[in-house]
């Protein structure tokens, strides 16, 4: 199997991702960095960076998805809505703001597909927060 077969075959992984206006897209970087280095899984099993679909063509967001090679995945007000049920933490100030508790978790959950599940719950940086979501039956 070759390189390119083996990445296309590990398991997907998307990370979910919140910000702040103003949130350097090297900050958003680090920040996934430390969530894959946190769980010990590959950089090439990213497949996506989600976020609200409103946020998805904010150039830090697109800026960080092309130091992945990847292209920010836009997630719409229902399907983080759907994927609010399952999130872990709580935001009170997201909440009032997305309606779920998490907007990195419930954008990774929302991306990885139905049965997705958390790898890592929401961290978070001084502008950005992070979560990884993998479907379900991917270790």
């Amino acid at each position: 199997m070759g390189l390119d077969e083996a990445v296309s075959a590990s398991p997907p992984l998307v990370a979910g991702i919140g910000f702040r206006r103003g949130t350097a897209s090297a900050e958003i970087v680090a920040l996934v960095r430390r969530a894959l280095a946190e769980t010990g899984l590959a950089e090439s099993r990213l497949r996506a960076l989600a976020t609200a679909e409103d946020r998805a063509a904010e150039p830090a967001l697109r800026a960080a998805a092309e130091v992945f090679a990847l292209a920010p995945t836009p997630v719409s007000p229902r399907e983080l809505a759907a994927a609010g049920a399952r999130v872990l933490t709580r935001s009170a100030r997201i909440e009032a703001l997305r309606g779920v508790g998490s907007l990195a978790e419930a954008a990774a959950l929302a991306a990885a597909g139905p049965g997705a599940r958390l790898v890592l719950p929401r961290i978070a940086s001084a502008g950005a927060t992070c979560a990884l979501a993998a479907p379900p039956d991917s270790p």
